[in-house]
């Protein structure tokens, strides 16, 4: 299926929850967001691990489906997070011997250690297209790490500086893209989280970065940028707005993806991005309470005194890993059926 057409269509911004057959929630939440090989996390053992993760997938498809998502992704249920898995398959990395780097409280967080020339050495995430692409006719959506974020979170003990690493993970990211878009895929999104929080970088090199990243990729491309999973970094904690976000102008990506409803966002920013689809946070992940269809067409609305009808999706802020799977289907429908609501509206 290709990209849809009416307005207001609806996607997710990646994960979905996996079950808890397959993850140890409780050693999922103890590794948080693990950035090196967090293998005690399945419940599965490696023989039948892949076989599991494809089971869990087609349920993660299947719900996203019932749901009314217009445009779907596996779930990211083979992933440990949202970035190990593409980092960790690089060459140039010692996986057997893990750098760190700063975390809050004074602690460290262990990280990939880069010890050699960052190249892509074969495929990571095409086998995932393919299975999505199979047992989905909606159109289909596939992530990425952004090699700004990859960047930062690993430790670097070969390259000059970090941005000529940076410069290395985006044509990395970006041979892999091209594989991804030869399956047939309709969307990319590159998830670039650290842009705002590291921003002077991300102005430096950042942009080029994800720009080389995007380099030569046809239809719609994203850039989703956040403030954290919801189950890592409390509500309290986060800013009401984008240290780094008008700047994304600047990039070759078509749409952005920002979390907005939990953080209460002044969606004045998106003035900013005027020529940008935007990809509105509309679901609060802070909430193990599912919102009410009318909550979210609310949200919905409040996004379209900024932005274009035809350049508004509605998403959920962040990926929906770490929530409940009744909470997050939940979730999903009440968007799907806000959406359908503001449609009707905008088109009487």
């Amino acid at each position: 299926m290709t990209y849809p057409t009416h307005l207001l269509p609806t996607t997710v911004v990646g994960s979905y929850p996996q079950p808890d057959w397959l993850v140890d929630r409780a050693t999922l939440y103890k590794h948080g967001v693990p950035r090196v090989h967090a293998h005690d996390m399945w419940r599965v053992p490696e023989p039948l691990l892949e076989q599991a993760q494809d089971d869990a997938t087609i349920l993660a498809i299947r719900a996203m489906e019932r749901a009314g998502i217009d445009i779907i992704s596996d779930g990211e249920e083979r992933r440990e997070s949202y970035s190990n898995r593409f980092a960790l398959a690089l060459d140039g990395i010692d996986t057997e011997h893990p750098g760190a780097v700063p975390a809050r409280g004074g602690r460290t967080t262990p990280v990939p250690r880069v010890v050699g020339r960052i190249r892509r050495r074969a495929p990571v995430e095409v086998r995932d297209a393919e299975f999505l692409l199979r047992h989905t006719n909606h159109a289909t959506k596939i992530t990425l790490p952004g090699p700004f974020t990859l960047s930062q979170q690993a430790q670097n003990a070969f390259y000059k500086d970090e941005e000529e690493m940076a410069m290395d993970y985006a044509v990395a990211v970006n041979e892999e893209l091209r594989a991804l878009k030869a399956t047939g895929v309709d969307v990319v999104q590159l998830d670039e989280p650290w842009v705002r929080t590291s921003p002077e970088k991300a102005t430096r090199y950042g942009i080029p970065a994800i720009n080389r990243a995007l380099e030569g990729i046809d239809g719609p491309t994203v850039v989703h940028l956040c403030f954290g999973y919801a189950a890592v970094v409390p509500s309290q904690t986060k800013p009401s707005g984008y240290s780094f976000l008008p700047q994304l102008a600047d990039t070759v990506a078509q749409q952005i993806s920002i979390e907005a409803a939990q953080p209460r966002l002044d969606l004045g920013v998106l003035k900013e991005l005027s020529g940008k689809t935007i990809l509105l946070g509309v679901l609060d992940l802070g909430d193990n309470g599912v919102e009410t269809a009318e909550t979210v067409a609310q949200r919905i609305r409040a996004g379209l005194k900024f932005v274009a009808p035809d350049k508004l999706v509605a998403a959920p802020d962040c990926g929906m890993k770490y929530l409940p799977r009744e909470v997050a289907f939940g979730k999903l429908k009440a968007m799907a059926e806000a959406a359908a609501t503001v449609r009707k509206e905008l088109t009487r």
